[in-house]
């Protein structure tokens, strides 16, 4: 059996690298990772064991916006450290003037789940959450899947 650390990177494919670039080089630094490479049609960040790459998709290819219902990324989520740190980026987000879908509010998954939800200029939607404690690898919590997500 392998123990695996983490996911290494997640790499999004963005409409317009140009927005991207404005909104992921002011939060990814906020939340504590290093921009290691800016390109032309890319950018990647490091940090806390997690890097996240963005880049242009093929101009010469059909797209639409995001769409959490279609078959690929839902949403990601990033841990934060303490509670106060998902107010602290609700704030950020509300001076970027990020779309924030919901929170910063408790969720029912775990005890002390607390977390906010926002979207990127293309609709990808991310989640930074806090759960206090070993969260649902506590022995003694049962994680609540909240009626399947539904």
């Amino acid at each position: 059996m392998l123990n695996i650390n983490g996911i290494a990177h997640i790499a999004l494919s963005v409409k317009n690298i140009s927005k991207s670039k404005v909104f992921y080089n002011t939060l990814l630094p906020f939340l504590g990772l290093t921009r290691v490479h800016e390109g032309d049609k890319s950018i990647y960040h490091v940090g806390a064991r997690t890097g996240i790459m963005i880049q242009q998709i093929d101009e010469n290819m059909d797209s639409v916006n995001f769409n959490q219902n279609n078959i690929g990324l839902h949403h990601f989520c990033f841990r934060a450290r303490e509670r106060k740190d998902i107010d602290l980026l609700g704030n950020k987000l509300k001076e970027m003037n990020a779309v924030i879908v919901r929170g910063p509010m408790e969720g029912n998954w775990a005890p002390g789940y607390y977390y906010i939800l926002f979207e990127d200029p293309d609709g990808i939607r991310l989640e930074v959450n806090y759960v206090p404690g070993e969260g649902v690898l506590d022995k003694n919590i049962k994680f609540n899947s909240n009626r399947d997500y539904l």
